[in-house]
């Protein structure tokens, strides 16, 4: 997550139960079936059933348990944590198992699978009835840390590591010592402390460097490392790969491309870099940015700086958000004909300014891109923005990047945390083969899937002006619910969820 902002609390939308989701039944007063608030450190949702809720008390201090048993939508808790869960990752081979990093100083690996399967859906589409669940065990506790832990992430391809970072500049590396490397058990084997701050981290995929990670400061240094498991010692060694000095004030965020040649980085000083790290890239130079944009050059400045970056999976061009609603979308060193890219066939220049937007209101938190395939078009994709103004839109890089949608009220007027498009389609519930499903986590607690096309209707190929029409529940497909909002206290503040998105796990601020 990116530096945090003043936010505003207002009341969370209201949304209609839909007719196919069936409403929770009424619990008895003396069964104490329910999660409370101050319980929901860290929920495990799942999409095949779930109940919306239609109407809610007006008065959200004096809750009663059957109100709270109505609002939450979780198969599981974990609850180890004393603070809040501020970042959360899952391992990309084995994908029950999830790490959470927290204001506690700790990380936790456990098993996200219910521990009775029974409370997921069942054949006849109603919902088993609530019952009280006790936390997920932890399968390790992981320490090295002085300060609050804002990263994590297990190393690719295979998970074989999991790193930490964190406010105290610390970076952690831990280790699966299973027998069969099965995630069951974790110990510390190396560390490096070389910065003040730690604001974000990221594994890089490059299929020939495995278990290597990228991280930016608070200085704004960004580095990477190899975790070298045949270190002479008999221990995993951190290897320095790169450092970048390029960045004046603090790294916000950081992207590879999807084949993990490039590295692209931001900052509050309102720059971009992408730096071709291994040296693979023709035309470059090791240690010399392939793209460097600063706000001297007008057509890129954001007063306020960059918070956040996303690549498409074409790797043909980066956009990245940042203060007061701007987003800037740049040509990438891999940029061929541009058929994600909007801006005609023609060849692209690396670092040209292909797009410049403003249809929010407030800082971009949140970037994300979605992967359309078709057997009669070349891969595509729509870019979707989070914003701390409560909205999401959502844009059309096959027609120069026109706005498609602006859900104004995503999150009841309350920030935009995380958005992601699932990587392939959900089954069941009549959303398989939709390439357009969008997962969203804000502030007010709730986590939201989207048709992002709404009503499902397909995107005009003309008119701008027309796909954007939208209302606050206009393709909204369901709501999952948790997790105490209102922005002080509360909120989602991470998110990770599968392959198509049916289990989805949450980070809270309670």
């Amino acid at each position: 997550m990116s530096n945090s902002h003043n936010l505003d609390a207002n009341a969370s939308p209201k949304v209609p139960a839909q007719p196919d989701v069936p409403m929770e039944s009424d619990q008895s007063d003396d069964e104490d079936n329910g999660l409370y608030a101050d319980e929901a450190d860290e929920e495990v949702v799942d999409n095949a059933d779930v109940s919306m809720v239609s109407d809610e008390s007006g008065d959200d201090d004096h809750l009663t348990e059957e109100a709270v048993n109505l609002e939450n939508d979780s198969v599981a808790v974990f609850g180890a944590h004393k603070d809040s869960i501020y970042c959360i990752a899952r391992h990309p081979t084995r994908p029950e198992l999830v790490v959470t990093g927290g204001g506690d100083e700790v990380a936790y690996v456990f098993d996200s699978t219910p521990a009775d399967q029974s409370v997921l859906s069942t054949s006849s589409g109603a919902r088993p009835a609530a019952r009280e669940r006790k936390s997920l065990q932890s399968l390790a506790c992981l320490r090295g840390h002085s300060d609050s832990i804002n990263a994590v992430t297990f190393t690719l391809p295979q998970g074989n590591h999991i790193v930490t970072a964190g406010l105290d500049g610390k970076l952690c590396v831990f280790r699966d010592v299973s027998s069969d490397r099965a995630g069951r058990a974790w110990d510390f084997s190396v560390g490096a402390h070389e910065v003040q701050e730690i604001g974000w981290l990221a594994a890089c995929p490059h299929p020939q460097q495995p278990n290597t990670i990228a991280f930016g400061a608070s200085d704004g240094s960004v580095w990477v490392y190899t975790i070298n498991s045949d270190g002479g010692s008999g221990q995993p060694e951190l290897e320095i790969v790169q450092v970048y000095y390029l960045h004046t004030e603090s790294s916000t965020a950081g992207a590879w491309t999807t084949d993990g040649k490039l590295l692209a980085t931001v900052s509050e000083d309102g720059s971009l870099y992408v730096q071709d790290v291994f040296g693979e890239t023709a035309s470059s130079t090791v240690g010399q940015a392939l793209i460097g944009l600063t706000a001297e050059d007008q057509r890129f400045a954001v007063e306020g700086g960059f918070y956040s970056i996303a690549i498409p999976p074409s790797n043909t061009f980066v956009a990245v958000g940042g203060a007061g609603g701007h987003i800037r979308v740049v040509a990438s060193p891999l940029s061929q004909t541009g058929n994600d890219g909007g801006a005609g066939s023609s060849r692209r220049q690396t670092g040209q300014i292909i797009a410049s937007i403003q249809v929010q209101t407030d800082s971009i938190e949140t970037l994300s891109f979605s992967n359309l395939m078709s057997s009669s078009a070349p891969a595509s994709s729509l870019l979707a923005a989070g914003s701390v103004d409560g909205s999401i839109a959502i844009f059309d890089p096959l027609h120069q990047f026109a706005l498609r949608r602006h859900i104004q009220n995503a999150h009841g007027g309350l920030a935009v945390v995380k958005l992601d498009f699932v990587k392939s389609s959900l089954q069941g519930s009549g959303l398989a083969g939709n390439p357009f499903l969008l997962t969203s986590a804000g502030m007010d607690g709730v986590i939201r899937q989207w048709d992002i096309r709404g009503g499902g209707a397909q995107f005009p190929s003309t008119s701008a002006a027309a796909g954007a029409r939208s209302t606050s529940t206009q393709g909204l497909l369901r709501e999952l619910r948790g997790h105490r909002g209102g922005g002080e206290g509360g909120g989602i503040l991470d998110f990770t969820q599968n392959q198509d998105g049916s289990m989805i796990a949450t980070a809270g601020d309670e």
